[in-house]
């Protein structure tokens, strides 16, 4: 299978392109390090945004966050037939890819971005990893997983280079199996990641202390 890859060159026009994108902390232009944060279903930009207020050195790093259309990446769930998605999970890949290519455009290295998701949007921050693979300065995928209805390390190609991954989720979160958890860990890890997985007994379809003490040595790291 051959899986879209978002570009300069030929880039996806689909329902998310041309929305707002929020920023907080530094500005761009003068920041060293970016954090690419992508909301979930139903929720926005500015609400994903709030979650920077959990870290350390936050008026260090550029956040930015891009808004679906509709507030919503894709129509059904993450664990749907790919093509049953289109075309928001396209447009959103492309609309990931453009903040990348905006923060590398202002002098942020690559492997100074890190990209984080939460729920949907964890989902499509790590399928544009995996499908965009090179070293990041992170990947944070919050309640989420690789997208499809079945998922394959042979889908994928290209190195991570050791870019640190943290995926945290609950045990028995309704939206995401712990399986697909375990698959995600196991497909990033042979593209070359270094995956830190914590599955958390009982916890709801939310985000937790202990989380945000992983981003935040993700971010200590980097400052």
């Amino acid at each position: 299978m051959s899986l879209f890859k978002a570009n300069s060159e030929n880039p996806f026009h689909g329902p998310h392109q041309n929305q707002k994108v929020a920023h907080e902390g530094k500005d761009l232009k003068d920041a060293s390090v970016a954090m690419i944060m992508v909301h979930g279903r139903g929720a926005s930009a500015d609400s994903i945004l709030g979650l920077a207020n959990e870290f350390d050195h936050q008026n260090k790093i550029a956040f930015l966050a891009p808004q679906a259309n509709g507030f919503t990446w894709y129509p059904y769930s993450f664990m749907a037939p790919k093509e049953k998605n289109q075309p928001g999970l396209n447009s959103g890949l492309q609309a990931i890819y453009d903040l990348v290519e905006k923060a590398l455009s202002e002098g942020i290295e690559k492997k100074n971005i890190i990209i984080l998701g939460f729920s949907q949007g964890a989902c499509l921050a790590s399928e544009f990893v995996a499908r965009h693979p090179d070293l990041y300065g992170g990947l944070i995928g919050l309640s989420g997983g690789l997208i499809g209805d079945s998922v394959s390390a042979k889908n994928y190609e290209g190195s991570l280079k050791n870019t640190p991954v943290f995926l945290g989720c609950s045990d028995v979160d309704p939206h995401i199996p712990k399986e697909r958890v375990h698959e995600t860990e196991e497909i990033l890890s042979e593209l070359g990641a270094k995956v830190t997985k914590r599955l958390y007994p009982g916890m709801g379809h939310l985000v937790n202390e202990d989380e945000i003490t992983e981003i935040n040595k993700m971010i200590d790291k980097l400052i």
